[in-house]
């Protein structure tokens, strides 16, 4: 980052200029979560990073926001720049009312722990305000938080958001760091392009709307997939529908349900109408099935495990393995090195455990030496989940908040990536914006809609795809 503010000095770009566009930026970023105005209440240091705040909390004001700031030194001794966008600041008098989030511009990247006074108390003090209810957004990162890697201080700011400006630093997303960082949103600046580093990449609109293929006014159902769901068991039929449904949202031009003679009266009855619901008598039959793509696994159980396993193997289609698929495939891995055509599993850290026992190993390296050893693609879900394939850069999704913790999202991202492959994305690429689009309709459904994070529901994420999507073609 100081590399590239260097540059862009060197090219006539001044601190201002900059300042002005990560504080713009951070107020549109603020809009997305926060879409009705509330009070703003900025909890400022004295370099550039509580600028940037302040000209974020300039634009917020301007769009009907209520504006408190607290300043940790005296205002004499404030960055000059700092100072000037302070006083740029339409009338701040503390206001009687709850505030609905907290701006913390206390530190920037160069700080590292352990925090002094006054900064230590004033983190403190957000923390506290945190427990209360009042959202807390980190300016390019938590405070207390060493951006390089992601240790943290004892009293490190609790964010639920960080707004971080040019690119995601790497203490941002080590896995120790997740807690403190919460959301992690990039303010893009055309001034400071972030260039290649490492072999990771942080998955945002701008990118992964190119992937997705604009639709041409003359297509029709089966340019878009004839997709087979292989799920479901007694006790467990609202996995296949969820998984149908997810494909459905999605944009699958067909989709067939296959479920077990047991279970398929209770299953056709309750599954969308747009789906075909079909009892099978035998999982072997569905080699000779002639469909674009599969999705295997939720709540299949391991009864007839000696069926499944080698349809995972030969079957020649791109495949979603999830869930039970997994369970299945991790007593036997030998099969995974011999499968018939592409596949995407998607474990969450129980299922990757089972199938990659690998301890002591950060979320990344376990990611990117298990799609080294199988040549697979890789959906590693967890609250930063990750997109892992051998010769392609890491991805670390965005989206999502913890509501998201509930049974049943699984199954929609299954049916979502499966949807995706039908329209002739690559696995690598069904899964980056699978993920996204999952997370950010939970994302809508609370801050758009009228979910918690504790009432949300998968259903609330099923109903929320269509403005995700809208959005990620927005960029």
């Amino acid at each position: 980052m100081r590399a590239a503010e260097e540059a862009a000095f060197a090219r006539g770009i001044s601190a201002e200029e900059l300042m002005e566009q990560a504080g713009a930026g951070i107020a549109r970023a603020i809009a997305k979560f926060f879409p009705q105005p509330g009070k703003c209440v900025v909890f400022a240091g004295k370099g550039h990073n509580a600028g940037d705040a302040f000209v974020a909390a300039r634009c917020l004001a301007q769009s009907g926001w209520k504006i408190e700031t607290r300043l940790i030194f005296p205002e004499e001794k404030l960055s000059p720049l700092t100072r000037k966008e302070l006083q740029a600041l339409p009338d701040r008098k503390s206001e009687a009312d709850h505030p609905t989030i907290i701006l913390d511009g206390l530190l920037g990247l160069g700080a590292h722990p352990p925090l002094r006074e006054p900064i230590r108390r004033a983190c403190r003090e957000i923390n506290s305000l945190g427990k209360g209810g009042v959202y807390v957004i980190a300016v390019d990162l938590p405070s207390g938080l060493d951006g390089d890697t992601g240790a943290a201080d004892e009293d490190c700011v609790v964010s639920d958001f960080t707004i971080t400006v040019g690119c995601a630093k790497s203490g941002l997303i080590a896995d120790g760091a997740l807690d403190f960082v919460g959301r992690l949103e990039i303010v893009p600046l055309p001034e400071l392009p972030p260039g290649k580093r490492g072999g990771a990449e942080l998955a945002a609109p701008e990118s992964l709307r190119e992937l997705l293929p604009r639709r041409l006014y003359s297509s029709y159902k089966n340019q878009f997939g004839r997709i087979g769901i292989v799920a479901g068991s007694r006790g467990f039929t609202g996995a296949a529908i969820l998984c149908s449904l997810g494909a459905l949202r999605a944009g699958a031009g067909l989709v067939e349900v296959f479920v077990p003679e047991e279970i398929y009266e209770i299953v056709a009855a309750a599954a969308a109408p747009e789906a075909m619901v079909k009892p099978i008598k035998s999982y072997r039959d569905l080699l000779n099935e002639p469909l674009d793509i599969w999705a295997v696994g939720p709540g299949l159980g391991k009864s007839r495990a000696e069926e499944i396993l080698p349809f995972i193997r030969d079957a020649r289609q791109p495949m979603v393995v999830d869930a039970d698929g997994l369970n299945i495939l991790s007593g036997e891995m030998e099969a995974l090195k011999k499968v018939q055509g592409p596949r995407l599993l998607t474990p969450h850290p129980g299922e990757m455990k089972r199938l990659f026992p690998n301890e002591n190993r950060s979320r990344a390296d376990l990611a990117e030496k298990f799609s080294a050893e199988y040549k697979v693609t890789l959906l590693l879900k967890g609250s930063r989940t990750l997109v892992a394939e051998a010769g392609r850069l890491l991805s670390y999704n965005t989206t999502g908040n913890p509501g998201m913790a509930t049974g049943g999202m699984g199954d929609i991202l299954t049916g979502v990536c499966a949807g995706l492959l039908g329209a002739k994305l690559i696995p690598n690429e069904a899964a980056r914006i699978g993920a996204w689009v999952c997370g950010r309709a939970a994302e809508l459904a609370i801050f758009n809609g009228t979910a918690s994070e504790e009432s949300l529901l998968p259903r609330d994420v099923l109903d929320h795809l269509g403005l995700a999507f809208k959005e990620l073609r927005a960029g």
